[in-house]
């Protein structure tokens, strides 16, 4: 029995040791890049020079890290525009949207470099100008949390400046997080947006756990029956509450894996959202365009309560001045806009669609000469030697474009110039008939 005993013993510690050498074989395969952490890829990216190649002479060939972005970009732009055109779906063109920051203890972890709360710093502020290029007649406003009190840094405006001026000057954590200290103090300030205006949250939380005064689950179901729509992007893990709160009011929660992940989840809230269903109400808006004021004129600001020289807007109604357009009367709170920002708010409900790429041999054909310079910028789409490159064209007009007017046409000017130049010589040939 002793012996039997000891051979199982020792063919157990020897299944052990084949497990322990397969497990340590296993981290060598990973230490090898093809199992990498997070916090690794971001080094790993940086190393570019074990993704050089050579060409047919032995030269090393430069690396085109413009195709790998346009790739990227082209399936972003294919999931949103499939996602448009399969429904008609309706979408709010006056967004008011609060942004809050955890800037609690938990926000100084150093897991993204250097710290969340740079990350998150950073990348605001992208987000913030990006938000008003797509949404012109939209409004931000900015809120942090941080020792377990939610603290109104900006009111909803239309400046990017001030905002991202005002949350640089704030960029201290301490403290636990109060998730529901920051959804009352946003609840009053949206409660108060008439019922045109989408009311929107979006809530970068990188705590996992929040110190409450009271009952949240009433605060939650409170900004559900205000129509406030809550998204949340965490930077830690994910958490049943955040969960929960995204359910119940429409919104979308998503946990952060790196920096480049937090950046593409962060831009995804910059395109107006779908409208609910039960809170997409039609209404007619009063909206007033004022005449840019003269340069010499001395007036006071209504925004900042002193008076200025020169520039500024004079509001229609009450011809009290303002300083930025789109804005509220602060005087008789009639919606001051810009008719540019008017019709570059309507460019989400009739998107353009994907351009389709374009095969090399089509390039390389002598009867196709047309097509070798790109119709936006007429550059050539030859590399040197008479070589093609990557390009795309429209699936209407047809004509050709480089990969940086697809990424400038889609995305800053909305109208593709080969259809525009083809309406424009259609109508000039209908008038002369």
């Amino acid at each position: 029995m002793n012996d039997m005993e000891h051979r199982k013993t020792n063919d157990g510690e020897g299944r052990r040791l084949d497990g322990e050498e397969e497990e340590e074989e296993e981290d060598e395969d990973e230490g090898n890049g093809r199992g990498l952490d997070a916090w690794e890829r971001a080094y790993a990216d940086e190393r570019s020079w074990e993704s050089l190649q050579e060409d047919e002479s032995g030269l090393l060939r430069p690396i085109d890290n413009k195709t790998i972005y346009h790739a990227q970009y082209r399936r972003r732009i294919r999931s949103l525009y499939s996602s448009t055109t399969t429904a008609r779906i309706q979408k709010g063109l006056i967004r008011y949207l609060y942004i809050v920051v955890d800037l609690s203890r938990a926000a100084s972890e150093m897991d993204f470099k250097p710290s969340r709360m740079a990350v998150v710093a950073k990348h605001i502020e992208a987000f913030i100008r990006e938000f008003f290029d797509q949404n012109p007649l939209s409004q931000i406003g900015l809120v942090t949390i941080k020792d377990g009190l939610a603290q109104c840094l900006t009111d909803l405006g239309g400046s990017p400046d001030s905002h991202v001026k005002a949350l640089m000057g704030k960029l201290e954590c301490s403290g636990d997080s109060s998730l529901q200290n920051a959804l009352d103090l946003v609840h009053g300030y949206l409660n108060q947006i008439p019922s045109y205006g989408h009311r929107e949250v979006l809530i970068l939380y990188s705590a996992l756990s929040t110190c409450d005064p009271g009952d949240i689950m009433e605060t939650i179901q409170e900004c559900k029956k205000s129509k406030i729509r809550c998204s949340v992007i965490g930077l830690s893990a994910e958490i049943f509450i955040c969960r929960h709160l995204c359910q119940e009011t429409g919104g979308s929660y998503s946990v952060a894996l790196d920096e480049s992940h937090f950046k593409e989840l962060l831009l995804e809230h910059a395109p107006p959202p779908p409208a609910i269903a039960e809170f997409a109400i039609a209404n007619l808006i009063k909206m007033g365009f004022p005449q840019r004021a003269a340069e010499g004129v001395i007036s006071i600001c209504s925004c900042h309560k002193e008076a200025k020289v020169g520039g500024g807007y004079t509001c229609p109604r009450c011809k009290a001045r303002v300083c930025e357009l789109p804005t509220e009367c602060r005087i008789c709170g009639l919606t001051l806009v810009s008719s540019p920002h008017l019709a570059r708010s309507y460019h989400h409900l009739f998107p353009i669609p994907p351009f389709d790429e374009v095969s090399l041999s089509l390039l390389n054909n002598p009867h196709q000469r047309s097509s070798r310079a790109c119709f936006g910028c007429q550059e050539s789409l030859l590399i040197p030697g008479n070589k093609p490159t990557l390009c795309v064209a429209c699936p209407k007009c047809k004509q050709h474009f480089c990969l940086d007017c697809d990424i400038y046409i889609h995305e800053s000017l909305h109208n593709c110039p080969g259809c525009e130049s083809f309406r424009h010589s259609k109508i000039v040939s209908v008038t002369e008939e």
